[in-house]
C-alpha cells in the first residue's frame, strides 16, 4: 500500500496549507492525515473480512491521496461539469479571457477535457505533474488571456458533456470527476432539474457539497423575476437531494446564477473560484469528503446494526464453552465413576471379611465360566481414558461462535465463526491424545481404612472364639456362663456389618472429593486444549475486530464521519 500521509508542500515563510506563520501543517490538513493513515490501518486489519468492492474502493482512495499528496498544493483542479448545451465551454471561455474552447449546436461539442492553467502568484511551481495526473496532453493544455492574480494556482477543466451519447466521454467525465479537487456543476434554465444531474452526479457527490458551486448559466434568457424563481425551485432540488447548501455561513454548495453570453453573475464565480483556490487546503477537503463517502460505506461492515458494542468473550462465553467441554470429555462422568469407585475399595477395604470371601468366590465362579466379574469389569473401564465426543465438541464451538459473535457486524461474524472452526478441526484429537497420555488420578488409602479392616479382623476372632465356645458348651463340656459364647458370637456377627456400613457414610465425603477431583482434572485439561486450539484464536479475532473498529473511529471523525462506540 502507497504511503497516504497528506501533506502539503511547503516553502519558505507561510506555505499552502500551513497554519499562518508556522511550519505546522493547518489543522484541517492534519485531520486528513490522521484519517488517512487510520483508513490504511483499517484496511490493512479488515483484510479478506470485507468485500472485494470495499477493499478495492478504499485502496483506490488511499492511492489517490498518495498521488495527490506528491503533487504541489499551490495548485488546484476545478472541473466544469454539466449537461448538453448548457454552456460549460462558453463559461470556460468567459472565466479564460479567450476563446478557448470550442462551442457551438453540435453536439456533444466538448468531446475531451481541456484545461487553462492560472500561474501561482510567487511563480516557479510547476503544474505538469497534476495534468499528467488528469491525463490531458499537452495540446489539450490552454494560458488564461486575463491575469487574475486572486486565480493564481488555479486549474480550470472543461470536462466532456455528463450526458453524451458517446460512452467513451462520459467514462472520461466520470474519471476526471474523482480526480479533481473541485467541481462546477453547469446547467441552463431547461436542464436544471434534469434527473440524470441530480440523481447520478449531485446526490452521489451531496458529500462534496463544500467543494462544489451549482451555476445556473444562461440567466439572460429568463425574463424579469424568473432568475430568483428557477433558483429557488434548483435549491429546493438540491436540498431533496441531500446537497447541503453553503448559505447563512454555513459550509455547502454554492448557487448562482451567471450568464456567460452578457457575463451576469461571472464576477461573483470568480470570487467563488478565488475562495477555492486562496485557502490551498481546496484538495484535502475534497479527500476528506471523498473519506466521508468510504466511511459511510464502511459503516455496516464495522459497526453493530444497534450502535452497541459487542459482547465477545465474556466470563460467561468462556464458562459456558468450559462446561460444555467437560461434558464432551465426559468429565462429570468421570468424577461420579471415580467417586463410586472410591466407595467400592472403602467397602473393600472396610467390608466383613465373609463380605470379601463371597466376592472373591463369585469372582472365581465367573472366571471359570469365562465372564468378567463386574468389580473387575468395572475397574477396568476406570483404568481407561474417557471417550471424546465430536458431536458435543462442535455443538459447544458452534454456541461459542455464535455467543461470541452476538452483535458484531456481519463480516466479522463470520470471521469469528471460520476462526472457531478452524481451531476446532484438531481439538478432538488434541483431547483423545491428552487424554491418553495424561495418567488418571490414584486415590490414596485413608489410614482408618487399615483401622478399621484391622476392628474387622478383631470381630471376626471374636466371632470365631464365641462360636468355638458355643461348641465346646453344646458336647456338654462345662463352661462358665452359656450366655457368654453366645453374646461373643451374635455381638462380632452383628458389629462387623455395623462397622462396615458407618466406614461407608464416612467414606462418602472422601469420594465426593475425590471425584470432584477427577472431573476437575478433566475440566483442566478440556479448558486447556479448548483455550489453545479455540478461544485463543476467537480472542485474536474480536481484538482485531475491535482494533479495526478504533481505526474506523477515527478515520470516520470529523466533520462528516460517523461516531463508534468502542
Amino acid at each position: 500500500m502507497p504511503h497516504t500521509s497528506f501533506s502539503p508542500a511547503t516553502s519558505p515563510g507561510t506555505s499552502p496549507g500551513m497554519s499562518p506563520g508556522t511550519s505546522e501543517p493547518a489543522p484541517e490538513l492534519r485531520t486528513l492525515r490522521a484519517r488517512l493513515g487510520a483508513l490504511r490501518d483499517l484496511v490493512s486489519l479488515s483484510g479478506a473480512r470485507l468485500d472485494a468492492g470495499t477493499l478495492d474502493a478504499a485502496s483506490r482512495l488511499l492511492d489517490e491521496a498518495a498521488a495527490r499528496d506528491r503533487l504541489p498544493a499551490a495548485f488546484t483542479t476545478v472541473a466544469l461539469a454539466g449537461a448538453t448545451g448548457g454552456g460549460k465551454s462558453s463559461l470556460f471561455n468567459a472565466l479564460a479571457g479567450a476563446q478557448l474552447s470550442e462551442t457551438g449546436v453540435r453536439r456533444p461539442t466538448t468531446a475531451t477535457a481541456l484545461s487553462c492553467v492560472w500561474d501561482t502568484p510567487r511563480g516557479g511551481d510547476n503544474p505538469e505533474g497534476l495534468l499528467e495526473r488528469l491525463g490531458i496532453a499537452p495540446r489539450f493544455r490552454r494560458r488564461p488571456h486575463c491575469d487574475d492574480p486572486a486565480l493564481g494556482g488555479l486549474i480550470l477543466v472543461d470536462l466532456p458533456d455528463l450526458d453524451s451519447v458517446d460512452p467513451a466521454h462520459r467514462e472520461q467525465t466520470d474519471r476526471l470527476l474523482g480526480l479533481v479537487d473541485a467541481i462546477i456543476w453547469v446547467t441552463d434554465p431547461e436542464k436544471y432539474a434534469d434527473a440524470l444531474l441530480h440523481e447520478r452526479y449531485l446526490r452521489a457527490f451531496a458529500g462534496h457539497a463544500e467543494v462544489s458551486v451549482v451555476v445556473l448559466n444562461q440567466a439572460d434568457r429568463l425574463p424579469g423575476d424568473a432568475v430568483d424563481a428557477v433558483l429557488d425551485d434548483l435549491r429546493r432540488l438540491l436540498d431533496e437531494g441531500g446537497v447541503p447548501l453553503g448559505e447563512h455561513g454555513e459550509p455547502g454548495a454554492r448557487v448562482l446564477a451567471v450568464s456567460a453570453l452578457t457575463g451576469e453573475g461571472i464576477a461573483d464565480l470568480r470570487r467563488d473560484i478565488a475562495d477555492l483556490v486562496s485557502t490551498r487546503a481546496t484538495a484535502a477537503r475534497r479527500l476528506a469528503a471523498d473519506v466521508d463517502g468510504l466511511t459511510r460505506q464502511l459503516r455496516p461492515h464495522l459497526v453493530p446494526a444497534g450502535g452497541d458494542a459487542p459482547a465477545g468473550l465474556t466470563s460467561r462465553v468462556r464458562q459456558e464453552f468450559e462446561d460444555r467441554l467437560a461434558v464432551a470429555v465426559g468429565a462429570p462422568a468421570a468424577g461420579e465413576t471415580a467417586e463410586r469407585a472410591w466407595l467400592r475399595r472403602a467397602d473393600h477395604a472396610c467390608g466383613t471379611p465373609w463380605a470379601r470371601l463371597l466376592r472373591r468366590l463369585a469372582w472365581h465362579q465367573a472366571e471359570r465360566r469365562g465372564e468378567p466379574h463386574a468389580f473387575a469389569a468395572k475397574r477396568q473401564r476406570a483404568a481407561q481414558p474417557p471417550a471424546v465426543s465430536r458431536p458435543a465438541i462442535e455443538e459447544a464451538v458452534r454456541r461459542l461462535a455464535e455467543d461470541a459473535a452476538r452483535g458484531l457486524p456481519r463480516p466479522w461474524a463470520e470471521a469469528v465463526a471460520r476462526a472457531a472452526r478452524r481451531g476446532a478441526a484438531d481439538l478432538p484429537a488434541a483431547l483423545d491424545e491428552a487424554l491418553a497420555t495424561q495418567p488418571t488420578g490414584i486415590a490414596p488409602r485413608p489410614r482408618w481404612w487399615s483401622a478399621a479392616a484391622a476392628g474387622q479382623a478383631g470381630l471376626v476372632g471374636l466371632q470365631l472364639l464365641g462360636l468355638c465356645w458355643l461348641v465346646t458348651a453344646l458336647v456338654a463340656q462345662p463352661v462358665v456362663g452359656r450366655w457368654l459364647p453366645f453374646m461373643l458370637l451374635a455381638g462380632g456377627a452383628l458389629a462387623g456389618p455395623l462397622l462396615a456400613w458407618a466406614c461407608r457414610v464416612a467414606a462418602r465425603g472422601g469420594a465426593r472429593a475425590f471425584g470432584h477431583e477427577e472431573e476437575s482434572r478433566l475440566r483442566r485439561l478440556a479448558a486447556e486444549q479448548g483455550h489453545r486450539h479455540v478461544l485463543e484464536p476467537v480472542a485474536a479475532e474480536l481484538m482485531r475486530y475491535q482494533e479495526a473498529a478504533e481505526r474506523y473511529h477515527l478515520a470516520a471523525g470529523p466533520p462528516g464521519g460517523a461516531q463508534l462506540p468502542v
